[in-house]
């Protein structure tokens, strides 16, 4: 298997240098992903398959960058099929016959066969896609070298989830993540397990900061993240969010108004 990196061709604040695909030519020529329908990401499509039809477009999950440009592909490409985990409230957005797919569920790509891996947190609906054999996952958005994944709870991310996620990857032993931003990830037990630690060491900051006394996600944001751009302090407060969120369910933290409060054991 030898997939072929596409680039998405859409920079911004939270896509950084923008969005890689991924083909598959073979047999089921199959792109993972479908970025956001940018004229230069169809064309590198369209000359990279050499002749080939598109057959499929498996995407990891339902955010504007990985799923809006499937209207565009099915344009370009007549016969194309799109398969992705159901998310409805977000899913119809984007105009195409979506074929539904779950955890386990395995789908011919290429000249091989992916297995689908459900991921949530950084999306309800996340999915990677495993290739055994090379032991290569197509990861989508659960890791970003150099960086951390945002988990936003206003479009349904949850820290738990996530967490059990990056575990559940790891437990797979993948020889390298094929992610949908930066790099290729050659050292995935050392990043993920570097994740794992972040997300400790972060919670932690947090417990701390409420030990002091109650605070809404906007004062601790300032407390945990010194000297963060302006333009970062919303996803910086989601984050935090996320964190307060996932110790209110495990019975750590409570809501009252609008501040967190401790709840000491």
């Amino acid at each position: 298997m030898t997939p072929v990196p596409i680039h998405a061709f859409n920079p911004g604040p939270m896509t950084g240098d923008g969005n890689w695909t991924w083909l598959l030519p073979g047999r089921v020529p199959t792109l993972v992903d479908a970025g956001t329908g940018e004229p230069r990401h169809l064309d590198a499509v369209e000359a990279a398959l050499a002749g080939a039809s598109l057959a499929q477009v498996l995407v990891t999950h339902a955010h504007v960058d990985h799923a809006s440009g499937a209207v565009a592909i099915a344009q370009r490409f007549q016969g194309v099929r799109f398969l992705k985990m159901p998310w409805a409230e977000r899913d119809g957005r984007w105009p195409v016959s979506w074929q539904p797919i779950g955890g386990d569920d395995i789908v011919d790509a290429g000249d091989t066969r992916l297995r689908a891996v459900h991921t949530p947190g950084h999306a309800p609906d996340h999915l990677c896609f495993w290739h055994e054999e090379s032991r290569t996952m197509f990861s989508g958005d659960l890791a970003v070298k150099g960086t951390t994944v945002y988990i936003p709870p206003n479009l349904r991310g949850d820290l738990a989830d996530y967490l059990a996620s990056l575990e559940r990857v790891r437990a797979l032993k993948p020889a390298r993540l094929l992610p949908a931003h930066g790099p290729v990830i050659d050292d995935p037990e050392g990043l993920l397990s570097n994740y794992l630690q972040h997300r400790r060491e972060r919670e932690e900051q947090i417990l701390a900061a409420l030990h002091a006394g109650p605070a809404t996600p906007e004062a601790l944001v300032p407390l945990i993240y010194r000297g963060l751009r302006e333009d970062l302090m919303q996803v910086a407060r989601e984050t935090v969010l996320a964190h307060l969120l996932k110790l209110e369910r495990e019975g750590r933290a409570r809501r009252r108004d609008e501040s967190w409060h401790i709840i000491e054991p």
